[in-house]
């Protein structure tokens, strides 16, 4: 019988593509009737394969402070004026990081370096467009007109990386720097952020918290295209899934929560446990574990560090339980859900029940 593991072998060598090791990995799970080789109500995740990959990380970090080390010796007393150097130093560096993901991304299928690599591009390409687009006379008076601009080629220059090399954790950072360019680019056009909580305060002036939640429902929209394009969860289209997830649910529930938790009464927390239920429900039927954690993990911080509530304490109280009954009972109560759900649902696209 040929495992998984002979067939990462086989990609590895060249002697298959990962499209055909991963369309022959999708068939023999179906024809098996779902995720035989997933324990019983798992949800895939992988952050690294093996020490070695750690081992790698470290290097790639070390390598990159000794670039920018180097750049500074090399730029001396200029380096108070880097803007005329910032697309030379740049752009050697998104060369350098190239050249090493088409090793260890495309080659090597590393997971744990195409995340730092991926994290080290997107840092690059940010720090390259601002420094040599942005105005810093103006940033110092709080002008932050020329922000957006260079933000936006930084995230499409992430993009055309995943493109590239397909990283999925190079989607949740492109989600994220969408969120950053919209709150920027209202911030530069008369917006003020006053408080933190104002991002997610419905209450709150402006549109950040709109913009927040607009962009969430997207972000959720573009996630699950993902998730219902591999129901079976085996192919890289389900870890885009999953990490745009991780950055759609605090954007999504934590705007509403956050309102709610403001007001301090006890028929704003009901609600709250009413709202929370409600994404619960719909994190149990596309069986995705991480957009609840992250969300009710975003709301007992923010609980804990902006307000100061008695009746946020008792919700965060509340939400510790129901996640310890999810997590024990999940795939029987997952069941029971999907079978109460109205024939409009495509179940179908929606990874099988394992009870």
């Amino acid at each position: 019988m040929i495992e998984r593991d002979d067939l990462k072998a086989a990609v590895g060598s060249g002697l298959l593509s990962e499209q055909q090791a991963a369309s022959l990995i999708s068939l023999a799970d179906s024809r098996r009737g779902a995720r035989e080789n997933l324990t019983p109500g798992d949800e895939p995740f992988e952050l690294f394969k093996g020490f070695n990959e750690i081992f790698i990380v470290i290097g790639l970090i070390i390598l990159s402070v000794g670039w920018w080390g180097v750049v500074a010796l090399a730029l001396g007393d200029e380096i108070v004026d880097l803007t005329r150097y910032a697309i030379v130093v740049a752009g050697a560096g998104a060369v350098l990081l190239w050249l090493l993901s088409e090793y260890f991304v495309r080659r090597r299928r590393m997971v744990a370096p195409a995340i730092a690599l991926s994290v080290m591009f997107a840092g690059n390409a940010a720090f390259g467009f601002l420094a040599a687009m942005t105005q810093p006379f103006m940033i110092a008076q709080n002008d932050y007109s020329s922000v957006p601009l260079p933000l936006l080629l930084a995230t499409l220059s992430l993009v055309v990386y995943w493109w590239r090399f397909r990283v999925p954790f190079a989607m949740a950072m492109i989600a994220v720097g969408l969120f950053v360019i919209a709150i920027v680019f209202t911030a530069s056009r008369g917006g003020a952020v006053e408080d933190i909580s104002d991002l997610f305060l419905l209450s709150a002036g402006g549109p950040f918290a709109w913009i927040t939640l607009v962009l969430g429902i997207l972000v959720f929209a573009v996630a699950m295209i993902f998730d219902m394009s591999d129901p079976h969860r085996v192919t890289r289209r389900s870890a885009n899934g999953f990490w745009l997830h991780v950055v759609a649910a605090p954007a999504l529930v934590n705007t509403l929560a956050l309102s709610l938790l403001d007001r301090d009464t006890a028929g704003a927390n009901m609600i709250l446990l009413g709202v929370l239920t409600l994404f619960a429900i719909v994190a149990i039927v596309i069986d995705r574990r991480s957009f609840l954690i992250a969300a009710i993990g975003y709301i007992v911080a923010l609980a804990a560090t902006v307000l100061d509530s008695d009746g946020a304490a008792m919700t965060v109280l509340i939400l510790g339980i129901v996640l310890l009954l999810l997590g024990a009972f999940w795939e029987r109560i997952r069941a029971r859900i999907l079978r109460l759900m109205p024939g409009f649902v495509p179940l179908h696209r929606l990874p099988p029940s394992q009870v």
